[in-house]
């Protein structure tokens, strides 16, 4: 396969990710507008934040486990159709019960569908090069973070939110499209029975990377689902900057992916531990920041750079997932909405206790400083593995 294909095919599954990030996130930018617009308080927009991101948490099992007898191409095409019409049922629900079985239903195709790409990616470049070529179609996702977000908000401001769904279903008919044309059917291609992933998915090392992403990552949407009144409450700006702010998230994410491949390419596991000790102490001070724009933006960047830790989990899941890389690298993405679940939830919770917009920080201090615990022991498990297989050989000899 030449170069040429091999960024089409990179390129095009970057394009679904992007499709899927700014749907995902859109609502972030757009909370005073659809409070409004639905007639519901701001927490309870993010519980629809929390309703996409369960049904990730849903769907990908599921998907990946029924799709795991489909050749991976059939399935990407059939996931991106699948979110097209999620995206579309978001943009027609006329309250917010049918908004948020919508987001439910939309949410559903995303962990399998990046799961899939990612495995994808992998195989098309030599092994010590996986981690960056996951982060190039992971690249998609910050990019929705960097531009399509910011975009979305500008659009659901200047129009209508629901305007901001049509686009992402219009992102996603696109995509599928280019599936079809640049990424050929591989008759070769090695599928695994439902059964077999189920039976090799039950190892330590995958639910161990699993809980790290559910409950480490969370303290970034903690901070970025309540980013949008957080400017308007506490720093007290105008509504234009909250696309600007969006942006800034979007630019800390997009280098973060980036650096999240590096690190694993030279650190391995050990990256995660880097990027989570970081993190919490990020967001520890993010609270003290948001008196002030310059800060505000500053913390922003540094805390969205916690999509590093992206690459470097589904690299690691690639490792340890023998025999059920399907059902891991799609889990490994619900882990990432459970995530986006929990964040929110738990952020909301301190908002309506009377702590304040800005106790979102203190919130993701905790959870990151969870998710360095649970690395911990998951570092100490597989250095323990280690030494067995190492004591065995030698007695073996």
């Amino acid at each position: 396969m030449t170069r040429l294909q091999v960024f089409l095919i990179e390129f095009a599954l970057a394009l679904g990710g992007f499709a899927i990030g700014t749907g995902e996130f859109a609502i972030m930018g757009l909370m005073p507008n659809v409070s409004q617009d639905l007639g519901v308080t701001e927490p309870q927009v993010g519980h629809l934040i929390s309703a996409y991101a369960l049904g990730v948490v849903v769907g990908a099992p599921i998907l990946a486990i029924i799709g795991a007898r489909f050749f991976r191409r059939q399935l990407l095409i059939w996931l991106m159709a699948f979110y097209a019409l999620g995206n579309l049922a978001s943009a027609l629900a006329d309250d917010y019960t049918g908004v948020m079985i919508a987001r439910f239903v939309a949410g559903l195709p995303h962990g399998a569908y990046f799961g899939i790409a990612s495995l994808v990616a992998a195989s098309l470049v030599p092994a010590h090069q996986r981690a960056k070529a996951v982060a190039r179609v992971m690249m998609g996702l910050t990019l929705a973070l960097l531009l399509g977000n910011p975009l979305a908000a500008w659009l659901g401001q200047s129009l209508d939110w629901r305007y901001v769904y049509g686009f992402v279903g219009l992102i996603a008919v696109v995509t599928l499209t280019m599936v079809i044309s640049v990424l050929p059917p591989d008759p070769n291609e090695q599928r695994q029975g439902s059964l077999s992933e189920i039976r090799a998915f039950n190892k330590p090392g995958i639910w161990f990377a699993l809980a790290i992403g559910a409950i480490g990552f969370s303290g970034m949407f903690a901070v970025l689902s309540y980013l949008a009144p957080t400017l308007l409450e506490v720093t007290e700006v105008a509504p234009y900057w909250i696309p600007i702010g969006l942006a800034v998230f979007g630019l800390g994410g997009f280098i973060g992916n980036l650096l999240g491949g590096w690190l694993f390419d030279r650190l391995g596991f050990r990256a995660v531990g880097v990027i989570l000790l970081l993190s919490a102490c990020i967001l520890l001070a993010f609270p003290s920041t948001t008196d002030s724009l310059p800060a505000l933006l500053t913390a922003c960047f540094l805390i969205a750079m916690m999509g590093a830790l992206g690459p470097a989990l589904q690299t690691h899941l690639m490792d340890v997932a023998h025999g059920a890389q399907t059902l891991a690298a799609a889990s490994h993405h619900g882990a990432f909405n459970l995530a986006n679940a929990l964040g929110p939830w738990l952020a909301g919770m301190a908002i309506t206790a009377g702590y304040g917009w800005s106790s979102t920080g203190y919130v993701g201090a905790t959870t990151a400083a969870i998710g360095l615990a649970i690395f911990l022991v998951a570092w100490r498990h597989n250095e323990k593995g280690l030494r067995d297989a190492e004591a065995f050989q030698t007695s073996v000899s």
